[in-house]
């Protein structure tokens, strides 16, 4: 395959052509737990609290797999842009290889611990119960998550955009299929409940890393996984988590702060507790679009990083922030345009919906003003500066937003909460531009 596309096609196309097929996976990916959590609303709204529970730890399986692939793309990228096929190769296989047992140790740390963790968000018995069903099963299908992103890391860091598309969009039409089968009981299925919904996500995903292993098996790739670069080198592994460690951090910060704004909201009521989860149920529809785009452009910035092509690197930036400013302006006008539409997808409760409606209006003024820190993030990521891209990470997720979300609620009770979202964003808008003109634009000139 030629790569040089990367570095020759006009750069509003590239990312367009690059970030579109991105942008469906990851819109795809999101209807994973909106779909799950539509169904498992019809059980009961202790049954949505109990996914709204288990989210945070969902999330940090994820962010593992997703930040160490995203040292993996970087790395392939940059050794392709180089002209450096067999460090290309070894940082594939290596990476597939270390992400894989992540997901085996993930399994058991995540299973043994739940009930622990569990017990310190919901002293409700029927909730933690269906929690604990939901995540023991889910969890059985760590290494298969990891696996698959792993590969739809390798694919992306080569342009191959629209297998990963293709992938994504094959498991969610499966997991759609499945739920209401095996939620409900219908037809062969036997009424499962919230188990069902675990095991038709893992059936999900499941095809989608089929899809991946065969179309890697039958088509031509630029790089090679074979046994004589699977085995570890210190330089390919350090590289590898010099990315991965603060990109996954950066993927996990916000399994903490939900988990952090989980402890503040359950002063008030469980309602705000269930809210703030689907909240991020549909922020992360919002911000995974985004996010589609920033994965279509990491390879494009990590390849022409590599081929010195740094005039390039800044077009890339900017068009990225624009178009994902577009997307962040979208999320607004459908927060405060059908907010009450949007929440009762997950809960007939009238109360907890006038809750949502407010949560989502406040949270949402943030929205466009996030571009500038969702961009300059997977910028740094995709030049292969992991801490500078964690420091920003850091003060949107910790440092800002979770004093202020405790001080706030001293003041205006769970309101403030929501409005601590909205402060956060501005805040770190310009921390991150400092972050970025200090790191990037005055070094690559």
């Amino acid at each position: 395959m030629n790569q040089e596309f990367m570095k020759e096609k006009k750069v509003l196309p590239l990312v367009v052509s690059m970030s579109l097929p991105m942008v469906i996976s990851m819109a795809v990916n999101a209807l994973y737990n909106i779909v799950d959590s539509y169904f498992v609303a019809k059980l009961s709204e202790n049954a949505m609290t109990a996914l709204a529970l288990v989210y945070p730890v969902q999330n940090l399986i994820t962010a593992i797999a997703v930040g160490f692939g995203v040292g993996m793309n970087a790395n392939v990228a940059f050794y392709l842009g180089a002209d450096d096929e067999i460090r290309g190769n070894k940082a594939a296989a290596q990476g597939i290889l270390f992400n894989f047992l992540h997901g085996i140790l993930l399994t058991f740390l995540c299973i043994g611990g739940m009930p622990l963790f569990l017990k310190l968000f919901s002293s409700e018995q029927e909730t933690v119960k269906m929690a604990l069903i939901y995540a023991n099963r889910a969890f059985l299908f760590s290494a298969v998550v990891t696996l698959g992103i792993s590969f739809e890391k390798l694919f992306q860091a080569v342009g191959r955009m629209k297998m990963t598309m293709i992938g994504m969009m094959c498991g969610f039409i499966a997991n759609i299929i499945l739920d209401p089968l095996m939620i409900f009981g219908i037809g062969i299925f036997p009424a499962m409940g919230i188990a069902g919904a675990a095991y038709a996500t893992g059936i999900g995903q499941c095809i989608t890393l089929l899809v991946y292993l065969l179309s890697y098996i039958k088509t031509t790739m630029p790089v090679s996984i074979k046994k004589e670069y699977i085995r570890p080198e210190k330089e390919i592994l350090g590289k590898l988590y010099s990315v991965g460690i603060p990109a996954t951090l950066n993927m996990a910060l916000p399994s903490l702060l939900i988990s952090a704004l989980n402890g503040i909201l359950a002063e008030f009521s469980e309602k705000y507790v269930l809210v703030l989860g689907v909240y991020y149920k549909l922020q992360t529809f919002i911000y995974l679009t985004a996010n589609g785009i920033i994965q279509g452009i990491r390879p494009l910035i990590g390849y022409n990083y590599g081929a010195g092509e740094y005039e390039r690197v800044n077009e890339i930036y900017k068009t990225t922030l624009k178009l994902i400013m577009g997307v962040m302006t979208a999320g607004l006008i459908l927060s405060w345009a059908i907010p009450g539409s949007l929440i009762g997808l997950f809960t007939p409760n009238e109360k907890t919906i006038e809750i949502g409606i407010s949560a989502l209006r406040i949270i949402s003024l943030g929205f466009v003003i996030s571009a500038v820190s969702v961009t300059c993030c997977g910028a740094l990521e995709g030049l292969g500066k992991g801490a500078p891209s964690l420091y920003i990470s850091l003060a949107r997720y910790v440092v800002v937003i979770i004093p202020a979300a405790f001080l706030l609620s001293r003041f205006a009770k769970a309101e403030g909460v929501w409005y601590a979202f909205c402060l956060t964003e501005f805040l770190t808008a310009g921390f991150s531009r400092l972050v970025f003109k200090k790191e990037v634009i005055g070094k690559i000139r």
